[in-house]
């Protein structure tokens, strides 16, 4: 049986990631070959862009011609080599969906902001609610009170688990949270409890925001804090405290779900394409 391989990059405000996928062989699901992860750190982007897929690609065991349809999401236009691009939501969604089938919603935890999304059986978005840039509910708000607090980001969750006291931010604003963080720190607030009250006050605010679009059932997380053990811990307990029929549910490739999702999206519009006796442009 005929096998088609795609590949898809989601360029965020912080990371780019990039996956290869094959479709069919017989299988029922598809499989991935190959992926990866760069900070960008102020990097030349589109140089990174060309140089993380070409690795990419031979992790992969995969040479360029032999990829179908070069998928975008995100910052789609610093790819030059991209056949096509999908917007962030539609492809965060299929990638969730896809991560975890029983999924009926995805939360999409980014750099900037935060996207509830209700889904269907096949990851289309049916339904949707999301955070502005300015809200203390964002990876670059935590990753930054981490630097403040001398905690690096991966200690960030498991410390959060330790918490005791835990100390609520009370704005959803990025800058007056910050200010509230600096007061609880000479105020002699310890840090684990700092964190935890961060994680619960972020929580909420999800949890509102999936009520809001009508989210309910197993809720998929992706983007760059859905490996936030502190976080998810705390969406647990929000979601129970406000009586939410919500379960949360991280896989180890939730980082990778927007580029995921453009690859299988790639797939299917190669499928529309064949179907309509037209052919996708080369990459």
């Amino acid at each position: 049986m005929t096998s088609t391989i795609t590949a898809g990059i989601d360029i965020g405000s912080s990371a780019m990631k990039t996956v290869v996928v094959r479709h069919g062989d017989g299988a029922a699901r598809p499989a991935i070959l190959a992926r990866q992860v760069e900070r960008l750190r102020h990097r030349d982007v589109k140089a990174l862009v060309d140089e993380t897929y070409d690795h990419t690609l031979e992790k992969a065991g995969v040479r360029r011609d032999e990829v179908a349809y070069v998928a975008t999401t995100g910052e789609g236009e610093l790819v030059s080599f991209r056949t096509g691009h999908f917007y962030g939501m539609t492809a965060h969604g299929r990638g969730g969906g896809e991560l975890v089938p029983e999924a009926r919603a995805v939360l999409d935890i980014g750099a900037l902001h935060a996207r509830a999304m209700v889904v269907d059986e096949r990851g289309r978005v049916l339904r949707y609610r999301m955070t502005s840039q300015c809200a203390s509910g964002s990876g670059q708000f935590l990753e930054s009170i981490g630097r403040y607090l001398g905690v690096a980001a991966e200690e960030i969750g498991p410390l959060s688990l330790e918490a005791e006291k835990p100390e609520k931010v009370s704005s959803i604003c990025a800058v007056l949270a910050e200010t509230d963080v600096i007061n609880m720190v000479s105020r002699g607030i310890r840090v684990k409890d700092i964190l935890k009250g961060i994680h619960l006050s972020m929580a909420g605010r999800f949890v509102k925001l999936l009520e809001a679009s009508g989210a309910e059932g197993t809720v998929a997380l992706t983007g760059g804090l859905a490996a936030d053990i502190g976080l998810a811990a705390a969406l647990r307990e929000e979601a129970a405290r406000s009586k939410a029929s919500l379960r949360f549910v991280s896989r180890p490739e939730a980082i990778y779900a927007g580029a995921l999702g453009a690859a299988i999206w790639a797939h299917h519009r190669l499928k529309k394409l064949a179907a309509l006796g037209s052919e996708a442009p080369s990459p």
